[in-house]
């Protein structure tokens, strides 16, 4: 069935900047999106599968069983290369449970001390799983290839964008407005894959 509609589609995130990309990118596609906010009593899903994917399936799934809708969950992190893929699918809690962007930003730097730029290689990561009521699950993934500052510079974005610099660039994505950042982050590659499924008419 092609989408004439809107789909309703539920983010299964609480973070409240990851929801506003997803609606900032998602605007004018076929998606329309309602939140855990929605669904105050939707229980937490604890994220303990060893792969990005796996993560973003446990709580799409769950999200979706408990609603009723189509649900969508990203599962994304930052992989450098020297540190052997770390902090990879820890790394919303790289210095610990709890921990705060800034915490988890200063342990990467600190793992990182002394590193020639030469080896300070590494990329974002972003794996989306769509569920449907049902148990149909469709993953998408978005990569995007760069290098790690020595030091947080910009006030934008969140999470590890202030040391992010993609490749082909000199600014991190700390630094670049929403728009810039938007048109080439791994969120907005695997986005563009989900919404170009979803118009591909095969729901």
């Amino acid at each position: 069935m092609y989408f004439k509609m809107l789909m309703k589609i539920v983010i299964a995130t609480r973070n409240r900047k990851k929801v506003e990309e997803f609606r900032r990118i998602l605007d004018g596609t076929c998606v329309a999106i309602q939140t855990l906010e929605d669904f105050p009593d939707c229980p937490e899903v604890d994220e303990d599968r060893d792969t990005f994917e796996g993560n973003a399936i446990k709580k799409a799934v769950a999200v979706s069983e408990y609603t009723g809708m189509a649900a969508v969950s990203d599962d994304s992190g930052i992989e450098v290369y020297a540190l052997d893929g770390a902090p990879g699918v820890k790394s919303a809690r790289y210095a610990g449970d709890g921990a705060s962007d800034r915490s988890n930003l200063d342990k990467l730097l600190a793992e990182m001390k002394g590193l020639p730029q030469a080896d300070r290689g590494g990329r974002f990561v972003c794996v989306l799983a769509l569920a449907f009521p049902g148990g149909r699950v469709e993953t998408f993934e978005g990569i995007v290839e760069g290098d790690v500052s020595e030091g947080p510079v910009g006030k934008g974005g969140f999470g590890y964008d202030p040391v992010f610099r993609p490749k082909g660039f000199d600014r991190t994505f700390g630094e670049m407005n929403a728009a810039e950042k938007d048109a080439l982050s791994h969120r907005r590659i695997a986005l563009d894959k989900m919404s170009r499924y979803l118009k591909s008419g095969v729901v």
